[in-house]
């Protein structure tokens, strides 16, 4: 049985995860920590990791950019893996995560999505094949509540597509309303949309002369990204130390 600590347990996706988890067999979510009370948990919540007193085997966070040096403190305290779920992260938090991972086993996405990450593999695919003859563009809509923008997940999209092509040397372009000059070949545009209550779509445009390619990806429930973030605890359980991805599961 891997014994589940859940970081943001009392968000909408906390929630989902510990509803979704519920089902599984083989976890357990065994302790929760939250700063918002919320009483009808099936499991106790601290307000604050510190407080923690039962053991787990690994730690989900999918609460905020800001709470993750606590998070990470106590993992590498605890040598226990942890799934990071949240997006945003600052440089000083990027190199926190690098170092703890030295430490213990941390698998960092932006997106739990089992689909993104298989849309990411294919997009670096294409980016290789049409490199130079084909424009790239990212558009990815988002509900109304969601902070950042572009999403994380546009970002690592942006950065897989990089990682592939000569030089790595694409630029990013957001947007384009601040800029009246013509396209160049060393960009690639990334657009957000923000309305409603869509949980999520992304869509990567390879726009060459006279034809176009489209690899989307719709999100059409909350419920795809925990059942992303427990396969990740499931893979992450006994892992040496290290830095790991989505994309590894897929190996």
């Amino acid at each position: 049985m891997i014994r589940i600590l859940l970081n943001g347990c009392n968000g909408k996706m906390g929630q989902i995860i510990a509803k979704t988890c519920s089902y599984r067999e083989g976890m357990t979510i065994v302790a929760g920590v939250d700063v918002a009370d919320k009483p009808g948990n099936p499991f106790p919540v601290y307000t604050d990791v510190s407080e923690v007193k039962e053991q787990a085997d690994i730690i989900i966070d999918f609460s905020h950019p800001g709470a993750l040096p606590g998070i990470l403190k106590y993992a590498v305290e605890k040598s226990c893996p942890i799934v990071i779920a949240t997006t945003g992260h600052n440089d000083e938090q990027k190199k926190l995560i690098e170092e703890a991972s030295c430490s213990i086993p941390v698998l960092l996405s932006a997106n739990m999505s089992l689909g993104i990450n298989l849309l990411i593999e294919l997009v670096k695919r294409a980016a290789k094949t049409l490199s130079g003859s084909f424009d790239i563009e990212i558009i990815e809509k988002h509900h109304n509540q969601k902070i950042d923008a572009p999403s994380g997940t546009a970002l690592a999209i942006a950065d897989a597509i990089n990682s592939v092509l000569p030089g790595g040397g694409m630029k990013y372009v957001y947007d384009r309303h601040s800029s009246m000059l013509k396209r160049t070949r060393d960009e690639i545009g990334i657009h957000s949309v923000r309305g409603g209550t869509i949980t999520g779509e992304h869509i990567v445009l390879f726009a060459g002369n006279n034809e176009m390619i489209e690899i989307k990806h719709t999100a059409v429930s909350r419920d795809l990204f925990a059942e992303g973030a427990l396969k990740a605890a499931a893979f992450l359980y006994n892992k040496a130390p290290g830095y790991y991805r989505m994309q590894d599961i897929f190996e």
